[in-house]
């Protein structure tokens, strides 16, 4: 046979082998795409995971938000401790503050002498500085005078406050035997008056001269507006007009003999 020939009837067969080699090729190409497609597919459905992943670590960040509150409540804690910073200044320490200074016999002496002249200048500053300097109030120079008994008779009413807050004597007596009531009375001093009364000084009280406020209000000045105002003071504080001087004379008779009508009036209206 000729090879030419077997070659050329050969070749219907070859082309069929050829066709099925291209068609299998084929097949194979589109299983790979499909695969190739579906692994894509796969991958990117993946990412959608990566946001889940993502999100799980939001409550976590969370967890600082919720512990801001645990750092805030040190605040109150804090802020309660200006409220113990303001304690020292508490009405205690004024207290100590007014208490007088322990001073020696020596010092003591000077700073009562000095005292004592300050209430005689009426100058209240200084008395108040002296009390605080432990002046004592109702000390007495050589003529028995106090810084009490002396604002007390003169009117110096603020000394005269300033003596009775540091704790003065209010039946103490001057050089008269008197007490501050009898001098202010006699003077007129209707404040005073009033401050002593209120303060506790025996209104009845005698002096050597044998005189009551009411008798040397009446006695030692002149009957006016200031005197009848003392007298009124004196009667509502329950003194006793019927009390007699050393000639045996009532407050009442030496006003009706002096012509004191106005306090004469007060009298008998008592």
């Amino acid at each position: 046979m000729n090879p030419l020939g077997v070659f050329v009837q050969m070749m219907p067969l070859w082309e069929r082998f050829r066709g099925v080699i291209c068609t299998k090729t084929r097949v194979v190409g589109a299983g790979v795409l499909v695969l190739g497609l579906l692994s894509g597919c796969t991958t990117a459905a993946s990412p959608p995971s990566s946001p889940a992943a993502t999100a799980s670590p939001a409550p976590t960040q969370a967890a600082p938000t919720q512990a801001a509150p645990s750092s805030v409540s040190p605040v109150p804690s804090s802020s309660a401790v200006p409220s113990k910073d303001t304690e020292p200044s508490n009405v205690a320490a004024p207290s100590k503050v007014s208490a007088p200074p322990k001073l020696s016999p020596e010092a003591q002496l000077e700073t009562d002498r000095l005292l004592i002249l300050a209430a005689k200048a009426n100058d209240a500053a200084k008395v108040r500085e002296l009390i605080a300097a432990g002046g004592n109030v109702n000390a007495k120079d050589e003529i028995q005078d106090s810084a009490f008994l002396y604002a007390g008779a003169e009117g110096f009413n603020e000394v005269l406050q300033l003596t009775l807050a540091a704790g003065a004597d209010v039946r103490s007596i001057n050089r008269y035997g008197g007490t501050a009531l009898i001098p202010a009375s006699e003077h007129g001093h209707t404040e005073t008056v009033r401050i002593l009364i209120a303060a506790g000084v025996p209104v009845d009280h005698v002096n050597n001269l044998g005189w009551t406020a009411m008798q040397e209000a009446i006695l030692l000045n002149n009957g006016g507006p200031k005197q009848q105002d003392v007298v009124r003071q004196l009667l509502a504080a329950g003194a006793d007009p019927d009390i007699r001087d050393p000639q045996g004379r009532t407050a009442l008779q030496n006003a009706e003999r002096l012509g004191f009508t106005e306090i004469a009036a007060l009298i008998r209206a008592r």
